[in-house]
């Protein structure tokens, strides 16, 4: 039996010594970098259909450098 998801859960993750949040909820996932609000976020219906690759690459060609 598994736990249906019906509200927010929320882990770190460190992606190349940097600290990340991962939030996955009834929407998708959401990855931001710790203490920011922007970040990748990937629904599950573009992940199911294949457009996950798609989504991330878009979002990462118009993200702001720093």
């Amino acid at each position: 039996m598994t736990t249906p998801l019906d509200h927010p859960l929320r882990r770190e993750v460190t992606i190349g010594r940097k600290p990340y949040t991962l939030t996955i909820d009834p929407e998708g996932l959401k990855l931001t970098e710790k203490g920011r609000r922007k970040g990748i976020e990937l629904t599950w219906e573009s992940l199911a259909n294949g457009d996950a690759g798609l989504a991330a690459a878009l979002q990462a060609s118009v993200a702001p450098r720093r």
